[in-house]
Parts: C-alpha cells; sequence; structure tokens
C-alpha cells in the first residue's frame, strides 16, 4: 500500500528500530511507547484490519504471535509477564490501518485497560 506507514518501514523507505524480523513479520519499538517496553509486530504483507484476515493467512497471523513470544524472551519480559493487544477499528484505538500486535511489559499492566 502506497500511503501505508507500516508499509513504508517494510521497505525500508521510513525508518524503524527494528528488533525482530522473520521472513514474514517486523518489530519495532512504538515511537510513542505506553510501557518500558512496547512493541509493534506486524506482517510484512498488508492487512487492514482483523476483519480483513483470511482463512489462508492463518499461519501468518500465528507467526506474530511466534515473534511476541521471542521479542518477550529476547526483551527478557517471558518470566515476569506481558501482554499482547491488536486493536481492529479506530474506536478500538487503532490508528494505523495495517494489523499489528501491540507488545507491552516492564510494569504492572492493569485490568481492564482502558
Amino acid at each position: 500500500m502506497i500511503d501505508c506507514l507500516f508499509c513504508k518501514i517494510v521497505a525500508g523507505d521510513i525508518p524503524a528500530d527494528i528488533i525482530h524480523e522473520t521472513e514474514t513479520t517486523l518489530a519495532f519499538r512504538d515511537i510513542n511507547p505506553q510501557a518500558p517496553t512496547h512493541v509493534l509486530i506486524i506482517p510484512k504483507e498488508h492487512i487492514e484490519t482483523i476483519n480483513d484476515i483470511t482463512d489462508e493467512q492463518q499461519a501468518l497471523i500465528g507467526s506474530l504471535y511466534t515473534a511476541a513470544r521471542d521479542i518477550a524472551k529476547q526483551e527478557g519480559l517471558a518470566e515476569d509477564g506481558y501482554r499482547v493487544v491488536m486493536n481492529c477499528g479506530e474506536k478500538a484505538g487503532q490508528s494505523v490501518f495495517h494489523i499489528h500486535l501491540h507488545l507491552l511489559g516492564g510494569r504492572p499492566l492493569r485490568w481492564p485497560p482502558g
């Protein structure tokens, strides 16, 4: 997608603090962190919202969670705990319309989130 911020990061057109990459995923630090560790994990393939995920993309979506697991270990969060969340739609807080997981940790996280 030409106007997608995250697609531009995948293409290397916009710099990001990339901390993890696989064939299908890219993870980078959020520029507006909500916790000491706040990483965005995206598929390299453009998918706008959860509603746009197809049955054929199940393995791709699973790879986002595998990346989250690996990053949590890498960042020292696996033992104490962390949160992984994906927003769907503007009213849910999705501001970039390219699906992405937020991996948050490094402080106590309350429930409900807000």
